[in-house]
């Protein structure tokens, strides 16, 4: 019997936890049908707040746990649930929850974060020099707050020493199928993925991820450098150019671009064409080598290879995936 220990805190998105334990019920449904035990699930779970009492998670709705983590000390998994990350990603009171995620591990127990639980796990250092991922959202907030941890945000999951970061909220069904196999079989694993409707060999984040562009920096030059890179993408942009257009000497103009930013003037004008292009793939019916010359390309071959690059996916790929309503039509290249 493996017992999987779900962690609550006020403010913490639940269906990551709500969803992870649905899919555990499901994996001991088909273990006993598979081996006749009825009697004996494979997994338990529990869900834990840190002084027992009920917890106000995100969407206003109240979790009475089943205990407190304080007085929990044994179990076989511990998961850690979703936040939102703010300036104060973690209450002042959070030391304790730290100190106990901390504790449990060096007993040996398997450490898993949902989507944003990942920051949760990096506040506790364990994840330095060690493999993660975390919603791609924040991947760059990530980086800026913990350089130490060996992030790798195009993964939908990743597994280091007893430590498990799974990427967005919905990868809990990763996480699930992961310990499913890991605990049960790969082909209880593969009954679970199949009643879930849950694709087993989805690997990488970068076909959902959107372009998150920084605009809160304060430095109203480089502001305005973004602004004409978005309204002119299509056209042939020269850098030295663009930076004499703000007031900022072409010396110091990437320097001061990627600090306000963290991408350089090209790849900021390469990510909003990419962008571009989803558009137009999702919605319009122009085939890739008309998309290409639309959004400021010449060269079809080095599009493909470069949205291939930055989505996983190439562009007719993309279009049979994420097509929106009669814009578009399956096989169009």
């Amino acid at each position: 019997m493996v017992n999987i220990t779900f962690i609550v805190d006020t403010g913490c998105q639940f269906s990551g936890i709500s969803g992870l334990i649905d899919s555990f019920t499901i994996a001991n449904r088909w273990h006993a049908t598979n081996t006749g035990e009825w009697s004996a699930p494979l997994f338990t779970t529990r869900i834990l707040s840190q002084d027992g009492k009920a917890v106000k998670v995100s969407g206003g709705f109240q979790v009475i746990p089943d205990g407190a983590f304080q007085d929990s000390l044994q179990t076989d998994v511990v998961v850690v649930p979703p936040y939102l990350p703010s300036a104060d990603l973690l209450p002042a009171n959070a030391r304790p929850l730290l100190d106990w995620i901390v504790a449990r591990y060096e007993q040996g127990v398997t450490i898993a974060s949902v989507c944003t639980g990942s920051f949760v796990l990096a506040e506790t250092g364990l994840l330095d020099g060690r493999l993660a991922t975390t919603h791609w959202f924040y991947a760059k907030l990530f980086k800026r707050r913990y350089p130490k941890v060996l992030l790798e945000p195009d993964r939908v999951l990743t597994r280091d020493k007893g430590l498990i970061c799974s990427g967005s909220v919905s990868a809990f069904y990763y996480l699930a199928l992961h310990l499913i196999e890991w605990y049960g079989s790969p082909h209880l694993a593969a009954q679970c993925s199949k009643s879930l409707l849950v694709d087993p060999n989805k690997s990488s984040q970068s076909s959902y991820a959107v372009f998150n562009v920084h605009k809160g920096h304060g430095d109203q030059e480089i502001l305005r450098a973004q602004e004409l890179i978005e309204s002119h993408f299509a056209d042939s942009i020269n850098m030295k150019d663009l930076a004499r257009k703000v007031g900022i000497s072409p010396r110091h103009f990437i320097r001061r671009f990627k600090k306000a930013t963290d991408e350089t003037p090209l790849s900021y004008l390469q990510q909003i064409r990419i962008e571009r292009a989803k558009d137009y793939l999702e919605t319009t019916l122009e085939t890739v080598n008309e998309i290409t010359q639309v959004i400021g390309y010449e060269n079809s071959s080095s599009f493909r290879k470069l949205f291939k690059e930055a989505t996983g996916l190439s562009p007719s790929e993309y279009r049979n995936r994420f097509i929106r309503g009669d814009g578009g039509a399956s096989g169009v290249n």
